[in-house]
């Protein structure tokens, strides 16, 4: 097993089959060394996240939905280049939280994906970040999450 999939596994957290996308789009662009992931969304196998951020779910539920999410992006990851340990940078990471209009930590939901980034990844885990609250998502997920990753040729 590769050293961050291990890292992954060590961590309790299950890496499973990149999803397939679900409309007129692919779910990786590479340019270069980049990699440029579609939004991927609060399910991860059997673990789903629905609803309203602050509404339906607390922030705690909210930082597990981003984790879904994060795990998501990172098989798509793992499906394109055939390997975690091949990830040199963490670049971007883009997030929005399904919220209502009274809801502002978003930047805490968004925390769930950015700190596993970092302990999976170490410091090539530390990236930018947007943290948006949108009013809907599809499917009435809870979380969406697009990257740029780096990785070795």
């Amino acid at each position: 097993m590769d050293k961050i999939q291990q890292r992954l596994t060590d961590l309790g957290y299950t890496l499973l089959d990149a999803p397939a996308p679900v409309g007129s789009y692919v779910q990786c662009v590479r340019a270069g060394n980049l990699l440029h992931l579609s939004g991927g969304i609060s399910i991860n196998g059997e673990d789903k996240y629905f609803g309203k951020v602050g509404a339906d779910l607390s922030i705690e539920e909210g930082q597990a939905a981003a984790r879904a999410a994060i795990l998501n992006r990172l098989a798509v990851v793992k499906q394109a280049v055939g390997s975690l340990d091949k990830v040199t940078r963490i670049v971007a990471v883009n997030g929005f939280v399904n919220a209502g209009p009274d809801f502002y930590d978003h930047p805490k939901v968004l925390n769930g994906a950015s700190d596993l980034l970092v302990e999976v990844f170490g410091d090539i885990g530390r990236h930018s970040r947007t943290a948006v609250g949108v009013s809907a998502l599809p499917l009435n997920v809870a979380v969406e999450i697009s990257m740029v990753v780096e990785v070795a040729e």
